[in-house]
């Protein structure tokens, strides 16, 4: 059971395309308040959507760049990689496990960012929420991947999770929707 064999190749392609671009925006819209500090970026919709409330912060450059710049690196990766299996072409196992740990550390990056930006900064960048939108899946469809076939310790584990791959991406939408709702708006 699990998710059908087509639906990596095409997230990766798909959503790693979705993700570039939205990283590629943020680090023009970082460019232009960079160079302009009296710039508006195009998603600072109100108080609470507003990119540019977010990208003043530290903890839009961590690393001392910007943050976009890494996912304008990985999300071309990850799309030529979704490209590449797309044509039908076998990935060697360092490479799937080059993409786990990418994957998986592009989470747990991205999951302090949310909570950095929802309790910290207090305000929400939508050009960053389409990178959660598209990250959080891709970590876990290539999650499931990797772990198929499971070690027999995971074997009964994983397949509840195969079988119900697409009720997790729904929970996890949910938490963190209900997570914002609650932070914002029902204050």
């Amino acid at each position: 059971m699990g998710p059908p064999k087509w639906v990596v190749p095409w997230l990766l392609t798909v959503g790693g395309a979705i993700g570039f671009v939205a990283a590629f925006v943020l680090a023009v819209e970082r460019y232009k308040l960079l160079i302009d500090p009296s710039y508006t970026p195009s998603c600072s919709i109100n108080k609470v959507l507003s990119c540019g409330s977010v990208m003043s912060q530290p903890q839009a450059a961590l690393f001392g760049f910007p943050n976009p710049y890494l996912g304008i690196a990985g999300f071309a990766i990850v799309s030529t990689l979704g490209v590449v299996l797309l044509t039908g072409a076998k990935l060697p196992r360092w490479v799937w496990l080059g993409l786990q740990v990418g994957v998986t550390l592009a989470a747990i990056f991205l999951h302090w960012l949310m909570y950095q930006s929802i309790y910290s900064i207090g305000a929400l960048c939508p050009y960053c929420m389409v990178v959660w939108a598209v990250t959080i899946p891709m970590f876990w469809y290539v999650t499931l991947y990797n772990l198929t076939p499971a070690p027999a310790f995971l074997r009964s584990t994983m397949e509840v999770l195969s079988r119900y791959h697409v009720v997790v991406i729904a929970a996890w939408a949910l938490f963190v929707t209900g997570i914002i709702l609650t932070r914002f708006w029902l204050d």
